[in-house]
């Protein structure tokens, strides 16, 4: 983000509520009640870093209140978004010019038409540019073989896998399996706790897809793994990501981190 400045937030927020403002005189569909006034609000969410070099995370709220609304009522959170960055590598942050912060992650909850008005405004003042963060199948094994098996409050939920079958109509088949169970065959595939390698990952899902074929004689391996859940996270090829820990809640950010960067054209 060129020339961000973390001292300039409160005037981020009048500017992008001014923006917001104009957009909907011209018209535009916001999506959460014509009828009401919206308010953009910065802030630092220091919370969200993985080590001390990473840049604050950035977070951006867009509450609605009605003209009607009494004066002490708080206003409505009808839009929330971030941007992040974490155990963003040493050599890549030596790299950036210091007119530029690295925040590679932008994450939202809340309508399109609004994302699509916050991205625009993001653009043009800080010159950059938003790409929705496709996850390919590998990755997504990846993420399986790294936190499935976790427990969360005492407990180990399923791990469950959905491929989708190269068919029209469209189908996808579920695979769930018991976390532990999971867990258990992860521990006799992978040879060291530091190292994930990629032929460890493929030797993961090739077991899995021999004991499906045994049982339903379907080869999983002409499908595309589309989607993850496991007792952390859940995500999907298209870039949607659910967090369900929040103590893993850094490590799965890196992770996606890294994925985005990756993304990122040179």
């Amino acid at each position: 983000m060129y020339k961000f400045s973390y001292t300039r937030l409160k005037e981020y927020s009048r500017h992008l509520s001014a923006y917001i403002a104009a957009e909907k005189q011209k018209g535009l569909a916001i999506e959460v009640g014509s009828e009401l006034n919206l308010k953009a609000t910065f802030s630092c969410l220091p919370g969200l870093k993985g080590k001390d070099r990473d840049p604050l995370a950035v977070l951006i709220q867009i509450s609605a209140k009605s003209p009607l609304t009494k004066p002490n009522t708080d206003d409505r959170v009808v839009w929330t978004g971030w941007f992040c960055g974490t155990y963003t590598e040493d050599e890549i942050l030596d790299l950036i010019p210091s007119t530029f912060t690295s925040l590679p992650l932008f994450l939202y909850n809340g309508a399109e038409a609004l994302t699509a008005l916050v991205g625009s405004w993001c653009q043009r003042n800080f010159d950059c540019c938003f790409g929705k963060l496709l996850i390919s199948s590998q990755d997504l094994m990846w993420l399986a073989a790294m936190w499935t098996g976790q427990e969360m409050q005492g407990r180990s939920p399923s791990t469950e896998l959905v491929f989708s079958v190269p068919v029209e109509p469209r189908m996808d088949i579920s695979y769930s399996i018991k976390a532990e169970d999971f867990k258990t065959l992860w521990n006799e595939i992978q040879k060291s706790e530091d190292e994930v390698t990629i032929e460890e990952v493929d030797q993961l899902f090739q077991c899995l897809n021999s004991h499906f074929f045994r049982h339903f004689k379907i080869h999983l391996s002409i499908t595309q793994l589309i989607k993850v859940t496991v007792p952390v996270a859940s995500a999907h090829c298209e870039g949607k990501v659910k967090f369900l820990s929040k103590d893993y809640l850094i490590r799965v950010l890196g992770f996606i981190t890294e994925l985005a960067m990756n993304n990122i054209p040179c």
